[in-house]
C-alpha cells in the first residue's frame, strides 16, 4: 500500500493566501517526515477552492525541500498550457529530483481560464488527446515536430532529454485524470495509469479500473503492462480518536471552504453549473473515505484496494483548514494507519 497526501491548497474562510500556501508546503515536509510515499498537487485559477495556479512550480519547490518522497501533479491542466512547455518542465524535474516526479495530466473544466489564457472552449472539448500525445512524444523521442490541428511546428531537439543519466527511469511517470469512459479509454490505449477522483466510491472506481483493463487489452497493451499499471485513488483522510470526532472536524470546516470555492467558478460560455451542496458533499466524503479512527481508516483503505485493485492513494489531509491539525493528521496517517496496513 502506497499512501500519499493530496494538496489542494484550499483557502478556508478568513485565511490569507500566503497562510494557505504555507500549509501546502508544510504538508509535503511533514509527509516526508511521517513516512508517506507521495504528495500530489492540484492547480486552480482565480478561485479560493485552491490557490496554487501552477502544480509544476509548487512541485519544484517541494522536490527541493524533500529528499525521498515522490511529488506529482494532480493535475496539470493541459488545455491552458502548451504541452511542450509542460513536457520540458516535467523532464527537468525528473532529472533534477533523481526520478521522484510524476506528471499528472487532466482536461480541467469549462472555466473562464480558457478565455484568460487564450485557449478557447475547443481546446477543452476536443484538444486534450492531441496535447497529451505531444507531451508523450516529447518525453520519449530525441526530436519532435508537430502537424496537428492545434499545434504545428518544425522538428526540434528535445532538451533536456528525460532519459539521460537515470538508470531504469526512461522518463517521468505520466498519469491521467479520468472521470468518464472516454477518458478511461484514452488513458488505457496509451498504457497510462489513471488518477480517480475523491467524489467516486469503490464501486465506481472498480468499474473504471475494469474498463481500463479491457480497453488496454483491446489496444494491444501487454499483460505485464496492464498488471503493473499504478492507478491512483484520490480521497479524504481525517484521523481522530473517534469516528465522530473525525467527522466533526470536517463537517465544521469543509462546507464553508467548499461553498466559497465552488461558487467562485465561472464558466467561459455562461453555461449553467450544477454545483454540489457543500454539507451533503462533505458528509458523502466522510462516508466514502478514511475518516475516523486509525483502525477504521486502515480498514477503508484495505477495502478500497481489495475492491478496485488500486494500491496507491492520494488523500486530502488539510480538510480541517488548520495547520496544526493537518500536521497531526499526516503524522497519524503515516504512523498508526500505515502500521495497521503493514
Amino acid at each position: 500500500m502506497h499512501i500519499g497526501a493530496f494538496v489542494l491548497a484550499a483557502q478556508f474562510p478568513g485565511q490569507g493566501q500566503g497562510e494557505t500556501l504555507h500549509r501546502a508546503v508544510r504538508t509535503a515536509e511533514v509527509a516526508e517526515e511521517a513516512g508517506l510515499d507521495s504528495v500530489w498537487l492540484a492547480e486552480h485559477h482565480f478561485v479560493p477552492y485552491g490557490v496554487c495556479p501552477s502544480a509544476v512550480t509548487l512541485a519544484a519547490l517541494m522536490l527541493g525541500r524533500t529528499r525521498r518522497i515522490r511529488v506529482g501533479t494532480a493535475v496539470t491542466v493541459l488545455p491552458t498550457a502548451h504541452p511542450v512547455n509542460v513536457a520540458e518542465q516535467a523532464a527537468l524535474l525528473h532529472l533534477t529530483s533523481g526520478g521522484r516526479f510524476s506528471l499528472g495530466l487532466g482536461r480541467g473544466g469549462p472555466w473562464v481560464d480558457l478565455e484568460v489564457f487564450g485557449s478557447g472552449l475547443k481546446a477543452y472539448e476536443e484538444g486534450f488527446p492531441e496535447a497529451l500525445d505531444l507531451v508523450l512524444r516529447w518525453l520519449r523521442e530525441p526530436r519532435v515536430g508537430a502537424d496537428g490541428e492545434r499545434y504545428k511546428f518544425r522538428e526540434v531537439a528535445v532538451v533536456p532529454r528525460p532519459d539521460e543519466q537515470l538508470e531504469g527511469a526512461p522518463g517521468p511517470e505520466v498519469v491521467v485524470a479520468c472521470t468518464s469512459p472516454k477518458s478511461v479509454k484514452l488513458a488505457a490505449e496509451r498504457g497510462l495509469p489513471m488518477l480517480l477522483g475523491m467524489h467516486c466510491g469503490d464501486e465506481d472506481k472498480a468499474e473504471m479500473t475494469a474498463l481500463w483493463r479491457r480497453c488496454a487489452r483491446e489496444a494491444g497493451r501487454s499483460p505485464e503492462e496492464i498488471a503493473l499499471a499504478g492507478h491512483v485513488s484520490a480521497g479524504v483522510a481525517q484521523i481522530a480518536d473517534s469516528t465522530a470526532d473525525a467527522q466533526e472536524i470536517l463537517t465544521k470546516s469543509m462546507p464553508g471552504w467548499l461553498k466559497q470555492g465552488l461558487d467562485a467558478h465561472v464558466t467561459v460560455d455562461g453555461r449553467v453549473r450544477a454545483m454540489r451542496d457543500p454539507v451533503a458533499y462533505t458528509e458523502k466524503l466522510c462516508g466514502l473515505h478514511p475518516v475516523g479512527t486509525p483502525q477504521l481508516a486502515a480498514d477503508r483503505l484495505a477495502a478500497t484496494s481489495e475492491k478496485t485493485g488500486i494500491t496507491r492513494f492520494a488523500l486530502l489531509t488539510e480538510g480541517s483548514g488548520d495547520l496544526a491539525c493537518t500536521e497531526e493528521n499526516i503524522r497519524r496517517l503515516g504512523g498508526e494507519v500505515r502500521d495497521l496496513l503493514a
